[in-house]
């Protein structure tokens, strides 16, 4: 890892991993902590063994008027690993919408 990616990781709760957070600010990061937060718990109860959620978001096809973020999330339950990825312009329905992908992954 390049020591600009050490920067811009953040741990929550030891479990759950944020990439490429930091340039969100920081009333939307409340809001995203939640979400996340909420996933985790769902998806914790139902897992065999949770231990560790990935969550890696990187701005795509940016320019002055719009830009989009793709997200990327990765989860291991004992052992396995599941991913997912969503592409949206609005960071909250990016990160809505991995989860939901993930969780159905994990749970199909």
């Amino acid at each position: 890892m390049s020591e600009e990616s050490l920067n811009d990781t953040l741990e929550l709760g030891g479990s759950i991993v944020l990439s490429g957070f930091r340039s969100i600010d920081s009333a939307s990061m409340v809001i995203l902590k939640k979400v996340i937060g909420n996933y985790v718990k769902r998806m914790s109860e139902r897992a065999e063994k949770f231990e560790q959620l990935a969550l890696t978001v990187k701005s795509v096809h940016q320019n002055e008027n719009s830009k989009k973020f793709e997200l990327n999330t990765k989860l291991v339950d004992n052992g396995r690993v599941y991913n997912s990825e969503f592409v949206d312009k609005n960071i909250f329905v990016a990160v809505d919408s991995a989860l939901k992908k993930l969780e159905s992954e994990m749970f199909k």
